[in-house]
C-alpha cells in the first residue's frame, strides 16, 4: 500500500510537498464503515487544495471512542479501502484518541472536519491555528453517522 506511512515518514514526505508550493489538506477519522458522508467529506476536502492526507484512527483508538464493538473492520482493513481512493493521496494511522500530536507534526494548511462541526467547534481548532493553519467544513449536509446505519439495520 504505497500510500500508507508512519507519521516520521509522512512528516518529512510533507515537508518537502510544502517546500515546492503544494496545498496540504488534512482530514481524519475511524472510516470504519465507509458511507456516502465519508466520500463527499473527503472529496470535498481533497477540492481544497494540491494534497489530502487522511489520518486514520488505530483500533485501539476506535475501540475507545466508539466502544467494544467497534471497529467493525481493523485498521488495516480500512487503509485499505481508504488508500483505493483516487482523492486520498497519503495515509498514516495514530493511536491517540485525538489528532492533535499529527497535526502539530505535518502542520498541513487546511484541516478539514466534517459538517458535523462547524468552524467554531472543531476540537483541534486551536491547535491548528496555533500553527496558522486553516479550517474548513467540508462534505455538505451531515446525512447520517456509521452508528446510526448500524441502529437502523439491527433485527
Amino acid at each position: 500500500m504505497k500510500k500508507l506511512y508512519s507519521l516520521d515518514q509522512l512528516s518529512d514526505i510533507i515537508k518537502n510537498l510544502k517546500k515546492t508550493g503544494k496545498t496540504v489538506v488534512f482530514a481524519n477519522g475511524c472510516f470504519d464503515l465507509i458511507h456516502v458522508g465519508h466520500i463527499r467529506y473527503l472529496k470535498e476536502a481533497k477540492e481544497l487544495g494540491d494534497i489530502l492526507v487522511v489520518a486514520l484512527n488505530s483500533d485501539s483508538s476506535v475501540h475507545r471512542l466508539k466502544g467494544k464493538d467497534r471497529p467493525f473492520m481493523n485498521e488495516n482493513e480500512r487503509a485499505v479501502v481508504l488508500s483505493s481512493f483516487s482523492f486520498v493521496d497519503y495515509l498514516t494511522i495514530f493511536t491517540e484518541d485525538n489528532v492533535e500530536k499529527v497535526l502539530l507534526s505535518l502542520r498541513p494548511d487546511i484541516h478539514a472536519k466534517g459538517s458535523d462541526y462547524t468552524v467554531e467547534t472543531v476540537p483541534e481548532r486551536e491547535t491548528v491555528l496555533s500553527y496558522g493553519g486553516k479550517i474548513a467544513i467540508t462534505g455538505g449536509a451531515k446525512v447520517r453517522s456509521t452508528s446510526e446505519i448500524m441502529k437502523e439495520n439491527k433485527p
